[in-house]
């Protein structure tokens, strides 16, 4: 019965094309980011046998301004082998190159793929590298999405250079749901630079307000997470006020606030500041506050009361507590979530020394 069973399982596999040789690629899409025009780009990829011994019969390529170099002999079991494409980029604009590796590892081919955007004159990043992310030094560590209103998909780059003494191939791990992201080029040399590219997803978010995660950039795919990798990232969603009447709004809550920054002054011996923030509902219906949040650990907030009818006040007790804004990545505010169309989204900034 059982030899029934393994002889069936072998026919089976051979009616599929499967195959105990197999191809792996360090990369198989190479993003070789800006290249300047009729200078040609050669994308270095690294694969791996990981089966019998492997021969290649041939690399097709997409079109006739792309050439492969690929072994021509045995290639053993467990090897790793280089196959180069390049190509000419003599046409302005985005390319998308594909290379097929046919060889005895399988009936269909393995495919390699290679991209990026051809320019006429190359530019460099202009800003300032303050931040160390990894072995690369970027513009930013933090990001924040605001305003977001529902299915925008807005985008945030992240610029660094690689400096190391290696080439590094970052990637970014640890991405919630609601992100996205690429870095181009897919190898950055030692003294280049590259940029991470950061898509939000607003459909997926849970809630109106403020959403907050933190993601990693790893020097290469497999990389460690860990805390001088973290990419500190914020969104904040706003409530839908668009399809309202106008007799809505007429009869809608107005927020008045008795200041938007709180300027709290000096620390000095203390380890705890606090100060207070008056909030007024001067329209004509009931004002509600929905969410309120910090940007930043280090921030304690207490509201005595979240709806307020019209013409009644609430207090907004803020304390900014040393030891913890010490280590903080962003400024210190305060968001709060309404049902004010005007101010659906509030801000208090904190000032503190």
């Amino acid at each position: 019965m059982n030899r029934r069973i393994i002889f069936l399982t072998v026919l089976a596999m051979s009616a599929l094309g499967v195959s105990a040789q197999r191809i792996s690629a360090k990369h198989e899409v190479i993003d070789c980011g800006n290249v300047l025009y009729e200078s040609p780009v050669t994308a270095k990829f690294e694969l791996r046998n990981k089966g019998s011994d492997l021969i290649i019969d041939t690399v097709r390529t997409s079109c006739d301004c792309v050439v492969a170099e690929y072994p021509k002999g045995t290639i053993a079991k467990g090897d790793n082998f280089v196959v180069e494409v390049t190509f000419d980029a003599r046409q302005l604009g985005h390319f998308y190159k594909e290379a097929a590796i046919y060889s005895n590892a399988s009936d269909k081919p393995f495919y390699l793929t290679m991209r990026g955007v051809v320019v006429d004159h190359l530019t460099d990043f202009n800003g300032l590298y303050d931040f160390t992310l990894g072995s690369v030094h970027a513009d930013k560590n933090n990001i924040e999405f605001d305003d977001v209103n529902l299915g925008e998909k807005p985008v945030q780059k992240i610029h660094f250079v690689n400096s190391g003494t290696e080439n590094v191939s970052p990637v970014v791990m640890h991405l919630p749901d609601y992100l996205s992201a690429s870095v181009s080029p897919t190898t950055i040399a030692p003294g280049h630079g590259g940029v991470a590219t950061i898509t939000l997803n607003s459909t997926k978010l849970r809630s109106y307000g403020l959403t907050q995660s933190s993601i990693y950039l790893g020097m290469f795919p497999g990389d460690k997470v860990s805390d001088d990798k973290e990419i500190s990232v914020s969104a904040v969603l706003l409530p839908e006020f668009r399809n309202m009447s106008e007799t809505q709004r007429l009869n809608a809550p107005v927020m008045k606030l008795s200041a938007e920054t709180l300027d709290l002054g000096s620390f000095d011996d203390k380890d705890e500041k606090s100060g207070t923030i008056i909030i007024e509902n001067q329209g004509k219906s009931r004002l509600n506050i929905t969410s309120m949040q910090m940007f930043t650990t280090g921030l304690k907030v207490r509201l005595n009361k979240s709806r307020l009818d019209p013409g009644e006040s609430a207090k907004l007790k803020i304390t900014a507590y040393k030891k913890h804004l010490k280590n903080a990545r962003s400024k210190p505010r305060v968001l709060m979530i309404t049902n004010d169309p005007n101010k659906s989204k509030v801000v208090i900034h904190v000032e503190v020394k």
